[in-house]
């Protein structure tokens, strides 16, 4: 709210140049609370694929987590007013490889009833497929 304020108060100064860059600095923020909310989602999407692909075997659990974790994903990206998205399919890919090794953490405590490491288990994953299908969840839901 207050960079609002510091931009009405710029703009009726005249003082484009600098409503310009707090304009810039403001998308930048907005940018990144959209990547921080939609990570949040995908390491629990990945969460419970890591466990799915693992185990080869789901709960009902399970899947309502993904779908929900898929459409919160979806909504966050989704640019309502203008249309597209916030992040393009490599960005979200690039979100869903940086949310891997704490979902592999909390997989490694929830799979096989936690017999596994993190080390171990990500031995088992097949880690191309894995983002592959979170990606096609995402743009298929």
């Amino acid at each position: 709210m207050e960079e609002l304020l510091e931009l009405k108060t710029l703009l009726t100064q005249g003082n484009v140049s600098d409503a310009l860059v707090l304009v810039e600095e403001m998308t930048e923020m907005s940018k990144d609370d959209k990547i921080n909310k939609i990570s949040s989602y995908a390491k629990i999407l990945l969460l419970h694929l890591i466990k799915r692909q693992v185990e080869k075997r789901t709960t009902r659990s399970w899947d309502l987590s993904i779908e929900n974790s898929v459409d919160e994903i979806q909504k966050t990206n989704r640019r309502r007013k203008a249309g597209g998205t916030y992040l393009s399919s490599e960005e979200l890919r690039e979100a869903l490889m940086d949310s891997y090794r704490i979902a592999l953490a909390k997989a490694s405590a929830e799979a096989f009833e936690g017999r596994y490491s993190s080390k171990e288990l990500a031995q088992m994953i097949d880690f191309d497929r894995l983002i592959t299908d979170a990606l096609d969840l995402i743009k298929t839901y």
